[in-house]
């Protein structure tokens, strides 16, 4: 397809904007006429999923367009983290860092999770979408472990696969905090919200919680909550190598919990540590 346009900069991104869809940026193998790093690494991220970008909105395969929003600079982090748009979900950057700290206060990459977002591509648990997707997964199995069940979406059962047969390598005393696993696929909803969990996609899995760590249950035990982790390094690099980003990184601390995010990996990898 041809057209005209001048030499102006702007002009030109417009026109390209408009053009942009899903028929011309497939065909054309374009998927971003907008630079926007954070975006740009989503569409890296789920390439099965979504043909690409206009800056305004992502453009899915399936010819869904769906805006992603703004990010919300004026409201509280409470009312962001119960209805975030898109470009919430990069609002704070995932640290690579294998240097465990304690995070600031509300530093939580990856807390921020728009809903409609995940339902499209992993499907509706409560009708019953995500359990036909559900694929065996066999956790550290000679370690003592037992088979799971997570989402074939985003080959995340897979890459589970492969994340167990590299834990088990590991020395035979971190086996501890790996089995038994706490579970990975559970159709229900954040604890204390009406949000769902990854969990009901599938799509993360908790490690042996009896060494994990969650703000909730310490706040609800003492009335306050000091992030503390027991979790080690060599654990979460596994998981962050193969696209799952850790709970223990997170101010509202949740240390045996691992979700599949690999946009959050992804943007980190590219040098943009602020998502925007």
């Amino acid at each position: 397809m041809r057209f005209a346009v001048s030499g102006d900069a702007e002009k030109i991104k417009r026109t390209a904007s408009r053009f942009c869809t899903l028929l011309w940026c497939g065909l054309t193998g374009i998927t971003s006429v907008s630079a926007d790093p954070a975006l740009d690494a989503l569409v890296a991220s789920y390439p099965d999923h979504l043909a690409g970008h206009d800056g305004r909105s992502v453009i899915w395969r399936d010819g869904t367009v769906m805006p992603v929003g703004d990010r919300s600079k004026d409201r509280s982090f409470e009312e962001t983290l119960d209805d975030p748009s898109i470009l919430d979900q990069f609002a704070i950057p995932y640290p690579l860092e294998m240097q465990l700290k304690p995070p600031s206060i509300n530093e939580d990459p990856g807390r921020f999770r728009n809903g409609a977002f995940f339902t499209k591509m992993y499907g509706d648990c409560r009708r019953g979408e995500v359990v036909k997707r559900l694929r065996p997964v066999a956790w550290l199995t000679r370690s003592g472990g037992a088979t799971l069940m997570a989402t074939s979406v985003n080959q995340v059962a897979e890459k589970l696969g492969q994340i167990s047969t590299e834990l088990e390598t590991l020395p035979r005393k971190l086996v501890k905090y790996l089995v038994p696993s706490a579970g990975i696929y559970n159709c229900r909803q954040i604890a204390g919200t009406e949000r769902m969990s990854l969990h009901s996609f599938g799509a993360a899995i908790d490690i042996n919680d009896r060494y994990g760590g969650y703000w909730l249950w310490e706040q609800k035990r003492t009335g306050s909550f000091v992030w503390a982790n027991r979790i080690p390094p060599e654990i979460v690099d596994v998981f962050e190598r193969h696209g799952f980003i850790w709970g223990g990184k997170w101010y509202h601390f949740d240390t045996m919990h691992f979700e599949y995010r690999p946009e959050l990996i992804e943007l980190a990898k590219r040098g943009w540590p602020r998502g925007e």
